[in-house]
């Protein structure tokens, strides 16, 4: 640490654990230890480690767990703007996903999901919710309406990959979707489900996808936690 420096102290130690997470030196899962412990060990005030951990749990990079201690999680998602699947999107970048199936059942379409499967409003289409995990850590509360008899929606099988390719496997071929992006404060529920804060800042996101006929094969209602979950664009001059 520069004392010197006009730099707060407690930044320069943030900027310092968030470099060795990015580094690898501190992988997900590792435990700091109480602040006590660490700010001995580095000959600062308890408030400077406090403040400069309390950062990174802002961020994402760091939780705290009650009879563990600070532990370390994985840096937070950068998900690209394309028709891919969280589930397998995570499972490229090493993000060890699990999922937890809320719900898997028919009910009657109401008038946004009729809209977009293009089905009469009130007629029965399948409804399903899912936690969606990286490293253990709730990430994304999914839920999916789709047309009845399109694909097996086994619990089973649902917990044990992503949806996108139970839908290949059934002969579907994805084609293109229609996708709106935006934010909003988590309910009491959805910080709950999420693992968060109730008022905490959430991604939401609402996906069309067609299949390879232009059938509407899928309607996603997602949101994700803001802390940990972000999306990449590309922009091109026209």
């Amino acid at each position: 640490m520069d004392r010197s420096s006009p730099v707060p102290l407690y930044y320069q130690l943030a900027q310092q654990l968030e470099a060795a997470i990015a580094q690898g030196r501190l992988v997900p899962g590792s435990l700091l230890g109480n602040e006590i412990e660490l700010a001995a060990r580095l000959g600062l005030s308890r408030p400077t480690v406090r403040q400069a951990i309390q950062s990174l749990v802002d961020k994402g990079l760091m939780v705290r767990r009650r009879g563990v201690g600070t532990q370390v999680v994985h840096s937070s998602v950068r998900r690209p703007l394309e028709l891919s699947s969280l589930y397998d999107d995570l499972e490229a970048a090493g993000g060890h996903p699990t999922t937890r199936v809320l719900r898997n059942t028919v009910e009657p379409a109401g008038a946004p999901v009729a809209e977009a499967l293009g089905v009469a409003q009130g007629s029965d289409v399948h409804l399903v919710e899912r936690l969606r995990y990286m490293h253990g850590e709730p990430l994304a509360l999914l839920r999916n309406h789709l047309p009845l008899g399109l694909v097996d929606l086994d619990t089973g099988r649902l917990e044990a990959t992503g949806l996108y390719r139970l839908m290949r496997a059934a002969g579907v071929t994805l084609h293109s979707a229609r996708q709106t992006v935006g934010a909003r404060l988590a309910t009491a529920d959805e910080a709950a489900a999420l693992g968060d804060r109730e008022g905490s800042a959430l991604l939401t996101m609402e996906r069309t996808t067609s299949d390879d006929t232009g059938r509407a094969v899928e309607f996603g209602s997602h949101i994700y936690r803001a802390s940990r979950y972000s999306f990449d664009f590309r922009l091109l001059v026209r």
